[in-house]
């Protein structure tokens, strides 16, 4: 089963301004093949099948932990979707209850109007073209081994994405989701490999770059690894999950100098506030209008924050 937290790993900064087109390059990083929808159900699923549980348990908790972990991170690029795209229809201030006013007519120049045809103004589970999320991204072969260097390979994959969407905005929600992912995807690259050495014997770090795992060209990752994230390995669990320093332990390979550490006083980062969305009329969400905003407040006996 799973807890869940009413927290973002992160504090995401709220644009300066709408931004569609940064929201839909963000989207590769949601609904893409090396993206967090498919690092997620990767991982899931292999922990759901994972063979001889007792036996081979700290690659076990290994991969469940990391998973638990990847929920959040599609929860975070979600958000950033979401921030990147508030406020970008009615610009001009048309009246959002006349339709021949057309309120949303600057979703015509987004490169993505499924967002807002399709979901509201919100995150959608696909990539940047539109195309679906597909389970066939998913790899659970069975084999320990495999299935280990199919993530390794995934998380590279997932690591280039992100440096390449880091270089095509400067927006700062955008960012900041990229510098974090890139500092944590570099922790996942390092305890895939670590792992794998465990099994084999073979030190697959030998393979890189593919890509490089230095984060000191990105500015907004320096903070992060200055408190060191790239050294935390989160258990996501107040009680299970314990055997992971039998893999993750040692020098931290990447980033500045320090000792790899399961964080087992607090088995989950700190955390941001999760944003709270504007409703928009002309979106029809998420569907009423503030006298129904303060009659459903009366009803439910709180105060809705009007």
């Amino acid at each position: 089963m799973f807890k869940r937290i009413d927290k973002l790993q992160i504090d995401l900064p709220t644009p300066s301004n709408p931004d569609a087109n940064s929201a839909n390059v963000v989207q590769e990083l949601l609904g893409g093949k090396f993206g967090e929808m498919s690092t997620l159900n990767n991982y899931l699923f292999q922990s759901f099948n994972f063979r001889s549980k007792k036996q081979l348990r700290p690659f076990y908790d290994l991969v469940a932990s990391i998973t638990a972990e990847e929920l959040g991170h599609v929860e975070l690029v979600a958000n950033t979707i979401n921030l990147c795209l508030q406020g970008s229809t009615n610009q001009s201030g048309q009246d959002p209850a006349n339709p021949d006013s057309t309120p949303l007519s600057e979703a015509m120049d987004s490169r993505n109007p499924q967002s807002f045809i399709f979901a509201g103004q919100n995150s959608v589970p696909k990539d940047s073209m539109g195309a679906p999320w597909t389970g066939d991204n998913v790899f659970t072969s069975g084999n320990l081994v495999n299935d280990l260097l199919h993530n390794f390979y995934l998380e590279c994959g997932a690591r280039t994405h992100k440096m390449r969407v880091y270089q095509m905005t400067d927006n700062e929600t955008a960012r900041e989701l990229c510098g974090y992912l890139l500092v944590r995807g570099g922790v996942h690259v390092v305890a895939y490999a670590k792992a794998l050495e465990k099994l084999t014997g073979v030190d697959v770090t030998k393979m890189l770059p593919v890509p490089d795992l230095d984060n000191s060209k990105y500015d907004h990752a320096h903070k992060y690894e200055a408190k060191g994230a790239h050294r935390k390995l989160y258990r996501f669990s107040d009680n299970d999950y314990t055997m992971l320093d039998r893999i993750w332990n040692g020098p931290s390979p990447v980033g500045p100098p320090g000792e790899l550490e399961v964080v087992s006083d607090m088995p989950t980062p700190e955390g941001g506030e999760i944003p709270n969305l504007d409703h928009i009329p002309e979106e029809f969400a998420p569907g009423f209008d503030e006298q129904q905003f303060r009659e459903m407040s009366k009803k439910l006996n709180y105060e809705a924050g009007l």
